[in-house]
């Protein structure tokens, strides 16, 4: 059996440049991994078949199958596969879950059937299913561009802990689409501020709160009814600052220091919440070639 992981993200910045032709939207961003990962299994069999330990993850819903039918038709392979999909990312919460599973489910096919893509075909095929998928291939931080599909490394960010907050409020499938549709004009930037958090991590400096900018936070509200409240109780147990995962609705923070990071997620989970703690990732080594 052959086991990839598939860490989660988060935007550590997030800025919309302008609306794109294409219906798109032109972002900037610096996007990070974290180590809350799904874990994708592989066993050769006849055909491809999927299971998932999580009973709300819908095959019809999910880019796995999108990635493998894709890989297989591009490759021309006739093997198939049993995949079984462990998840520990939250659905949904714009932790980037799914389109993490589908960069694993790429790698771990292209190990399992003995492909031998280079990391620049895989980056092809993943900018085909969805605008992260390309970045989870590398990981680590990064910087993307243009809808999401263009990644390019940076220098790491210096070792953070990760405390997750989950809010039980409704997540919509859209959710991404809609919180794009609130925003208007004044809310978009030139890139500045993603220009300020790479000019840190090229000195190696840390990254302050007043850093991590994301776009959705201006809506967020409108899309998530009751998320202030929630980002309340994150500060009242002891967050110095809380931002936005990506299109939400989770919340994070993080700390230098395990310890205050501990007692943070020790006491959200006292009071009841679903939250995670984990730490940065650097640079995963799935891809053939390193980065490209």
């Amino acid at each position: 059996m052959l086991s990839v992981l598939a860490p989660a993200k988060l935007n550590l910045t997030l800025e919309v440049l302008a609306k794109r032709g294409d219906g798109f939207h032109e972002i900037r961003s610096v996007v990070q991994t974290i180590g809350l990962c799904d874990r994708l299994d592989f066993k050769l069999s006849e055909h491809i078949t999927f299971r998932c330990d999580e009973p709300a993850w819908l095959l019809e819903k999910s880019l796995v199958p999108r990635a493998a039918s894709l890989l297989q038709k591009a490759s021309g392979c006739s093997q198939g596969a049993t995949i079984m999909v462990h998840k520990r990312v939250p659905l949904l919460s714009g932790l980037g879950g799914d389109s993490s599973d589908a960069a694993a489910c790429l790698c771990g096919l292209n190990k399992l059937w003995g492909l031998s893509l280079s990391g620049g075909e895989l980056t092809r095929l993943a900018s085909q299913l969805g605008s992260d998928v390309a970045f989870f291939l590398f990981g680590g931080t990064a910087l993307v561009e243009g809808r999401g599909e263009v990644v390019s490394p940076l220098p790491s960010l210096l070792h953070m802990w990760v405390v997750l907050l989950m809010p039980p409020v409704s997540r919509l499938a859209r959710k991404t689409t809609q919180l794009y549709a609130g925003l208007e004009a004044s809310h978009y930037t030139e890139g500045q501020i993603t220009d300020r958090l790479i000019a840190l991590l090229s000195r190696g400096e840390e990254v302050a709160p007043a850093n991590l900018v994301n776009v959705f936070d201006s809506v967020a509200d409108d899309s998530f009814t009751g998320l202030g409240d929630y980002q309340k109780q994150f500060l009242r147990a002891g967050a110095g600052s809380v931002h936005l995962a990506g299109s939400g609705p989770a919340l994070f923070t993080l700390a230098k220091d395990k310890l205050q990071a501990e007692r943070l997620y020790s006491n959200l989970k006292k009071r009841g919440l679903e939250a995670y703690l984990a730490e940065t990732l650097e640079a995963t080594k799935n891809v053939p070639d390193g980065r490209v």
